[in-house]
């Protein structure tokens, strides 16, 4: 008779401070190398906590034997109280989803409804759930989405509040502190505003999630960074995608984006050629090219330690304030405002000075990061109840505030950057009966602006 094969050593996989410990696995053993790393302080298998599901996979495969004492979750007996029925391209998104193993990005428009396809998913995996969106008004929303949709209490981990429940909603900031002490207790994470995942501290959160579902949601995951590459491997691929124009009219509101060149008086041209001149004197004098990745910080930087870098970071501020300002977007602003005085309009800009100089020539009401809660609750509200009819902001209202009532959007000023720029043309595209929205962006022709406002509509929404 031969001998019986040895017994394998009993193999243990526990959560540890945002991370997978697997025992039971000797040192050498290349079953789970692809994931796994040996540590020697514990004398154990050690690998991102997010690799819990193709881990058990690979051993459930293998026909290995485990012990879970990782996962602090069950499946949840969820009844969804409040029904709406599914626009087609969210039933697609859902199929897309579940196809790529409960793992994806869906790419949809501002105001295509991405919050239901989570709450889709939530239906269709019923697990313990963690929400993380980048701002407190975000999840508040969340917060009111997911108690009336399914009537349980929800937990809330930031702004003040530490409560983890089988549903809960968090910052992204907050993740990043406590993932590593909850991060097992969730079968799904969704991740709202996506885009923001890949900074270094938030995908260190994601890292230290063990939820073998995810789902990423955002409208234009594209980063200046290049960093979007890692939304693969932290949420899944990008299982869905539609732009606006796809959806404008049927699910969105038919929409006109109108670009206005203004140009400098003559008094504010010698002022802005004065200022540029000072400040690209001092990037040739230290060969800077703002062109590159590390471009801007190198100017910060020289600017901080050479004798001359006060005068060119001011010479700097002053041609953007110039350009942002000029006195022709104003008096077009002024315009504008008469002659959509009876729609809703949200006025954009760049910077606080900028919008606070609007609200006190137009005495409209203004929203910056510098805004209270409380306040900025109130002048939603009277916003959408009419008793404002137009509001100047910086950029607190680029993402995640919903203003179905807002159809006129003006861009005094912002960045390059193509996301912004297709999320403040979601700010007024909720669909309502007759509605059509129109977006102005003001631009002073001859200035740093006429490039980044053909950077920022490199977007087929503008095409």
């Amino acid at each position: 008779m031969s001998e019986p094969a040895p017994a394998q050593a009993p193999l243990t996989l526990r959560f540890d401070a945002g991370t997978l410990e697997v025992r039971g696995l000797p040192a050498e053993a290349r079953l789970l190398s692809r994931w796994c790393t040996w540590d020697p302080r514990s004398r154990s298998h050690r690998a991102d906590a997010m690799d819990y599901a193709p881990i058990v996979l690979a051993l459930r495969e293998a026909g290995r034997p485990y012990e879970d004492e990782a996962r602090a979750f069950e499946r949840l007996a969820l009844r969804t109280r409040a029904h709406r029925t599914p626009r087609p391209y969210q039933q697609e998104a859902l199929q897309a989803w579940l196809g790529a193993g409960g793992r994806g990005l869906v790419v949809l428009p501002t105001g295509a409804g991405k919050s239901h396809v989570a709450v889709m998913a939530i239906e269709a995996r019923p697990r313990p759930t963690l929400v993380v969106a980048p701002t407190l008004e975000l999840v508040r929303q969340w917060y009111d989405l997911l108690r009336t949709t399914f009537g349980v209490e929800v937990g809330v981990v930031g702004g003040g509040s530490h409560e983890v429940r089988e549903l809960t909603v968090t910052t992204y900031d907050s993740a990043w502190l406590h993932m590593r002490h909850f991060g097992n207790r969730f079968g799904l994470v969704v991740f709202d505003e996506a885009h923001h995942l890949p900074s270094e501290s938030y995908a260190a959160a994601a890292r230290q999630c063990l939820a073998p579902f995810r789902l990423g949601l955002t409208a234009t995951p594209e980063r200046a960074d290049g960093r979007e590459a890692l939304l693969e491997a932290l949420v899944g691929p990008i299982v869905l995608r539609r732009d606006i124009g796809s959806l404008s009219g049927d699910f969105l509101a038919p929409y006109e984006t109108v670009r206005v060149a203004v140009d400098l008086d003559a008094e504010e041209r010698a002022a802005y050629e004065a200022a540029r001149a000072r400040y690209r004197a001092f990037l040739r004098r230290y060969g800077i090219r703002l062109g590159t990745p590390k471009g801007w910080g190198e100017f910060v930087r020289q600017s901080a330690i050479r004798p001359d870098g006060p005068e060119a970071m001011a010479a700097y501020l002053e041609q953007r304030r110039l350009a942002f300002g000029a006195r022709a977007k104003l008096d077009y602003l002024e315009m504008l405002l008469h002659r959509h005085r009876h729609e809703r309009l949200l006025v954009f800009t760049q910077d606080n000075p900028t919008a606070y100089a609007i609200s006190r020539r137009f005495l409209l009401p203004a929203i910056t990061h510098q805004s209270r809660v409380r306040e900025r609750s109130d002048l939603l509200a009277g916003f959408a109840e009419g008793r404002y009819r137009a509001l100047v902001t910086s950029r607190v209202l680029n993402e995640g505030v919903d203003v179905p009532e807002a159809s006129v959007a003006v861009v005094v000023s912002g960045t390059g950057s193509v996301r912004e720029h297709v999320q403040r043309l979601g700010r007024i595209l909720r669909k309502r009966e007759g509605k059509r929205a129109l977006l102005y962006e003001l631009v002073t022709v001859a200035t740093s602006e006429t490039f980044t406002s053909e950077r920022r509509r490199a977007h087929e929404a503008y095409r």
